[in-house]
């Protein structure tokens, strides 16, 4: 084991499990992406706190929930490992991610400042998940029904947050910080795996550019379509929180 251990100190392993967890989490996004959306459904709520009783109460969800948990922090760990890590070995200069070329040939702001934009990401989601998460173990949360079935009214706590001006402006600065992220994370993940190939890198960069500007604007597009569209309710819970979803 004493050369799995060096191998994942190493640049190279620490740049490996970076790309690995990285492709994980964006395949997180998408899923976690499509239980959002259910937020839009025209229902009073129906459909997301449905699909949020079903992730909180399925045990192979909750058990993969942990995983995810994990990769969270072990990509956030491998990431500043190597911000130090090269912060050290090029003394004076500022960003820790060497400058890389895309497949224009440009270097991206987003590959000088990846460590700056990981953190201000990992920021967010700490806020997140216990304004959401935390408060959802811990706080007493009102009933409703879901297809005949009492569950939790999440969406109640969700609306509340997102009625707020402050809680989607913060919402809107996470996502383009995560926009930035992803070109250039996912775009680097196939780098490193050594999956890069004329034939094959103009298609791994569109992709990149696609996941960067889908996955952000359909996750803003919740709180934006929650405060604009959305009738303010008669009563709405004091719950707390900053971001709900």
């Amino acid at each position: 084991m004493n050369w799995f251990t060096k191998f994942l100190t190493s640049s190279i392993g620490q740049k490996l499990v970076m790309s690995l967890t990285g492709l994980f989490l964006i395949s997180f996004l998408v899923v976690h992406l499509a239980g959002n959306l259910q937020l839009m459904a025209d229902d009073g709520g129906v459909a997301f706190n449905t699909y949020a009783k079903f992730m909180t109460g399925n045990p192979v969800i909750k058990t993969i929930s942990y995983g995810l948990y994990a990769m969270i922090l072990l990509h956030a760990f491998q990431g500043l490992a190597l911000w130090f890590k090269n912060r050290k070995a090029r003394g004076s200069e500022k960003y820790a991610v060497k400058v890389t070329r895309g497949a224009d040939g440009v270097a991206t702001s987003a590959a000088k400042q990846m460590a700056v934009l990981g953190t201000l990401i990992l920021a967010f989601l700490l806020i997140h998940m216990g304004d959401f998460w935390w408060a959802m173990k811990t706080e007493a949360v009102p009933m409703a029904d879901c297809g005949g079935e009492p569950c939790q009214d999440l969406y109640t706590k969700v609306y509340a947050s997102f009625k707020q001006w402050w809680v989607v402006a913060a919402y809107i600065v996470g996502m383009i910080a995560l926009a930035f992220h992803l070109r250039h994370g996912f775009w680097s993940a196939f780098q490193t795996l050594g999956w890069n190939h004329p034939k094959y890198t103009p298609a791994i960069n569109g992709a990149a550019w696609v996941i960067a500007l889908v996955l952000p604007v359909a996750y803003a597009a919740i709180p934006l379509y929650m405060y604009f569209a959305l009738p303010e309710m008669t009563t709405v819970p004091e719950m707390g929180g900053i971001f709900g979803s």
